[in-house]
């Protein structure tokens, strides 16, 4: 039987070694528990060992548990690939959308986030392996892309989200998001940019010394689940 706090505490363990290795405060690192299609009794005892940030997948398990969230005073951000008539579910209530990979999308962010009278967080999410079956913008387009995305009202660009190829060795593609990143602080150096979501459950320590600020892990911590 999966012991979720147990779990919790090996990962967290983990980060603050990680962050040792890399000579980084812990602080400096923030561990979302991801936590699709977790039910809310496993994602509590997560909360009780002391996860304090969540990461939902799907808009309508987000709405789902929504309530749950605000009663554990847990927030929770949006990490899934997004369809833009679901952006509805997510203003105002998500810490941050962090898979925004079209101007589209942020646009539309943009004019939900200004109806409700709200200003929305979002991650860029960049396709770091430059593959074609998965979503992000390409690397070489990032700097335009965020360009674009600093003019759209009621949307605050807070930095990037990636995902390296599977099967591949993870590190180089962190340390490439990484000069990216920086470099993009660099080029706004007055701009929110201040997050780097990288690295998940086989990976995370990795990312966390290559300058990940936020690591996304699942099933280090609530084991393997089952689809919906």
């Amino acid at each position: 039987m999966i012991n979720v706090a147990e779990n919790y505490r090996s990962v967290e363990e983990r980060v603050s070694e990680a962050c040792k290795r890399a000579g980084r405060p812990r602080s400096e690192v923030t561990l979302v528990a991801v936590t699709k299609y977790v039910d809310t009794e496993r994602i509590g005892q997560a909360i009780d060992a002391g996860a304090c940030m969540a990461g939902e997948n799907h808009a309508q398990e987000f709405r789902e548990k929504l309530t749950f969230y605000k009663m554990r005073n847990c927030p929770v951000r949006f990490i899934g690939q997004l369809q833009s008539n679901k952006i509805k579910y997510l203003i105002g209530e998500a810490v941050c959308i962090d898979s925004v990979d079209r101007l589209s999308l942020a646009e539309e962010i943009g004019k939900r986030a200004a109806k409700n009278g709200v200003v929305q967080d979002i991650l860029i999410e960049v396709n770091i392996g430059n593959e074609e079956a998965k979503g992000g913008i390409s690397p070489d387009a990032a700097e335009a892309f965020v360009a674009s995305v600093m003019e759209i009202p009621n949307v605050r660009l807070r930095g990037l989200m990636c995902v390296p190829p599977a099967g591949e060795e993870a590190r180089p593609y962190f340390r490439s998001t990484r000069m990216l990143f920086d470099r993009l602080r660099t080029l706004w150096p007055d701009s929110a940019i201040d997050t780097l979501s990288m690295g998940m459950s086989g990976d995370f320590e990795t990312a966390i010394e290559e300058g990940a600020t936020m690591v996304r892990v699942g099933s280090g911590i609530f084991g393997k689940r089952d689809r919906k």
